[in-house]
């Protein structure tokens, strides 16, 4: 199965990204495209150069899977219709049950018996 991904190029620090078709089965990092179909700069704001949106539109057409990432970067550039996927990582809910503990124990605890107390007129004398 063909993919849409960005590859990483450039320096340390100095992200470039290419926008590139390569098999499903090659990793990221692998180096091996079938055809390079643009290039992007994150550090500039969506800074694209040589981004041929025909080829894109065509390999896509050929069932060609966009990544997530390159999905909602061509919907924001309203290439394709869509809405945007969610890349980001989801954060796990706090455990509820942990903070409720602790509100429990006093309220099953027994009541302490009151302790009763002698005024000094009724103190026993000695």
């Amino acid at each position: 199965m063909l993919k849409i991904r960005l590859q990483r190029v450039g320096r340390k620090h100095e992200p470039t990204f290419r926008l590139v078709l390569t098999d499903s089965k090659n990793g990221p990092k692998s180096g091996k495209s079938l055809e390079v179909l643009g290039s992007f700069d994150s550090r500039r704001e969506n800074d694209i150069k040589q981004f041929d949106v025909e080829k894109v539109k065509y390999w896509i057409s050929k069932g060609a899977q966009v990544s997530d990432t390159v999905h909602n970067f061509l919907v924001g550039k309203k290439v394709i219709d869509g809405k945007k996927k969610n890349v980001l990582p989801l954060k796990k809910a706090i455990v509820k049950a942990e903070a409720a503990k602790p509100a429990e124990a006093p309220a099953t605890a027994p009541a302490p018996a009151p302790v009763e107390t002698l005024a000094p007129a009724e103190a026993p004398k000695a």
